[in-house]
């Protein structure tokens, strides 16, 4: 609970805090209908849906104050090497492996503009984050755009992408995973995390999460990464969340 505090990843109000808010109205609205005798209906349904703002607000809310968690331990098993982190943002994933694998450095790449949830999405605030996890010296950041990297052929021993690509659209899709294979050295990794409309995205998002990304759907990743020349190495779930690692040929 600590790290809830400790970071700061930049996430507006209504990404960071919208399901407490939820939970307060409703649980406000709860506490007047007891109060004023209203039927006996307004005061079940007010609390029942002040219980599952609140779930909600634990479940997904308070996880964009926390570095993301690692889903594979097959990812970097050797625990060093230069790793790529593609549209790192403010910080979340390039935590992710820093921690995980303390050996290991990463170059986090991003446009670092404004967007996707994130207020002052910029290189400072990711190296603070990064200073704040002990981590600074294994983290360097450059900008560039996933479809277009300023980096040479075979530069990176592994790779990841969180939330991203998803974003993308098929060509943009396209480009960025044949870039990843070209800077990937043979035989490294690439870990692919987007997002799952999933059950528990089903719950926190009853009303709109038909409305979520291009990487909903579970079988739509496999051949886009085996035609940009990956092997599936693995593939899983988490709330919310669909991975798959993935290895580059080697020649």
């Amino acid at each position: 609970m600590t790290d809830f505090f400790k970071y700061d990843f930049g996430y507006t109000w209504p990404w960071s805090y919208e399901h407490l808010i939820a939970a307060v109205v409703f649980l406000l609205v709860a506490l007047l209908a007891w109060r004023l005798a209203w039927p006996g209906w307004t005061r079940i349904v007010s609390a029942v849906a002040a219980m599952w703002a609140l779930a909600a607000f634990v479940t997904f809310d308070t996880g964009l104050s926390r570095p993301a968690p690692l889903p594979t331990s097959r990812f970097l098993e050797s625990g060093s090497g230069r790793v790529l982190d593609g549209g790192a943002g403010s910080g979340r994933s390039t935590l992710m492996v820093l921690l995980a694998r303390p050996r290991a450095t990463v170059v986090a790449l991003d446009l670092f503009r404004e967007g996707y949830g994130i207020g002052g999405n910029a290189p400072d605030r990711l190296r603070a984050n990064a200073r704040a996890a002990g981590a600074e010296d294994r983290l360097q950041i450059r900008t560039g755009d996933l479809r277009d990297m300023p980096f040479e052929a075979d530069s990176f021993d592994a790779a990841v992408s969180a939330y991203v690509i998803d974003h993308l659209n098929r060509k943009g899709i396209q480009q960025s995973l044949a870039e990843m294979v070209r800077v990937l050295r043979p035989n490294g990794q690439f870990l692919l995390m987007v997002i799952n409309t999933d059950a528990w995205v089903r719950f926190a998002y009853p009303l709109f999460y038909v409305h979520m990304y291009y990487g909903s759907g579970q079988d739509r990743w496999r051949p886009l990464l085996t035609e940009a020349g990956f092997d599936i190495v693995e593939q899983g779930t988490q709330p919310a969340t669909l991975y798959v690692l993935a290895q580059k040929a080697a020649r």
